[in-house]
């Protein structure tokens, strides 16, 4: 293969997995703030099969109405600074690195430029490069709910709908990490493993619905977007705040509603949209927690980037157990 060329995942049109195309081209030239990673590994995230399928419809509003404005996927990497633009102070040539491909996506290749300043960050000395690029995503999404529109606090009784999906495996850490007493609902095969995150108790949503019971909780996540306020809200003390990281159309009237009337609060973040300086320090408060032992990432299939269609098939089905890597070596 040409030493100047890369494979990297495209798809120009919405549509199945079979959109998607591995092709090759020119490595990205990094400008005087830039750094050049070699990517090791990167991520399928269900945001990304969102993409692909511009489906639901009104995500198209921000990717592109009748075919995608951005033609790359990937937001998770780690690997290996490459090279470094002559004014870079933070990275040198073989730091091993993680973080976010920033807006443009990207990650899903063999190479990638990001600015100094952008969502980067040694990686953590006790992981691999798979583990690394998978526990991303996940944390920078629970962290700003939880933390920020949560206030999450020690000893508070928090719920996780979707416990063992990446965002929902993130936040049970989060939560216990932050001294809550942390609930799981999660599918039957994934009890265990959620119990092993630290979830204090687990509910198997298919044998039991948690807002039939008395049960109170001061918070509760919706990691996964499958359920609602309304549904919910006879579960939440009476100044309980509900999250949802889905952020489906019918969550906005309720967020208003209740920012201004009620006790009960329903709340959003765009955690996507925060400014790299904010999500490169919760980076790095990640790679702490990781180096702790504190936060573990849950890795459930790992695919080759030529075996891309197959993983976004996967993640499509919507039972992915923590995160769906892609290896580049």
């Amino acid at each position: 293969m040409d030493l100047k060329k890369m494979k990297t995942v495209v798809y120009r049109k919405y549509g199945p997995p079979e959109v998607l195309q591995v092709i090759e081209t020119d490595k990205p030239a990094i400008a005087e703030n830039e750094v050049l990673v070699r990517i090791y590994a990167t991520t399928v995230t269900a945001t990304e099969c969102t993409f692909r399928k511009g489906k639901p419809y009104f995500s198209r509003l921000f990717t592109g109405l009748t075919k995608p404005k951005i033609t790359t996927l990937g937001e998770e990497l780690a690997g290996e600074v490459e090279a470094v633009g002559k004014n870079v102070k933070l990275f040198k040539k073989g730091d091993q690195v993680f973080g976010t491909a920033g807006p443009g996506f990207g990650a899903n290749a063999e190479y990638i430029s990001i600015p100094e300043d952008g969502v980067l960050s040694i990686k953590p000395v006790n992981t691999t490069y798979e583990e690394a690029a998978s526990s991303v995503d996940g944390f920078l999404t629970a962290l700003p709910f939880l933390r920020d529109k949560g206030n999450i606090q020690a000893g508070q009784s928090v719920l996780i709908y979707g416990a063992s999906g990446s965002v929902g495996a993130a936040a049970v850490q989060v939560a216990r990490y932050f001294g809550a007493d942390v609930t799981g609902v999660c599918s039957t095969s994934n009890l265990e493993k959620v119990k092993s995150l630290g979830a204090s108790r687990v509910i198997d949503y298919t044998k039991e619905d948690f807002t039939k019971s008395n049960e109170k909780y001061d918070l509760i996540f919706d990691a996964v977007g499958k359920i609602s306020f309304s549904a919910t809200k006879s579960s939440l003390k009476e100044k309980g705040i509900f999250l949802e990281a889905g952020i489906g159309m019918g969550i906005f009237p309720h967020v208003l509603w209740t920012s201004m009337f009620d006790g009960k609060k329903a709340k959003i973040a765009a955690t996507g949209l925060r400014s790299p300086q904010k999500r490169t320090l919760d980076l790095i408060f990640l790679k702490e927690l990781m180096e702790a032992g504190k936060i573990k990432p849950v890795i459930d299939r790992q695919y080759f980037l030529e075996q891309i269609a197959e993983a976004h098939s996967y993640v499509d089905r919507g039972h992915k157990k923590g995160n769906v890597v892609i290896a580049m070596k």
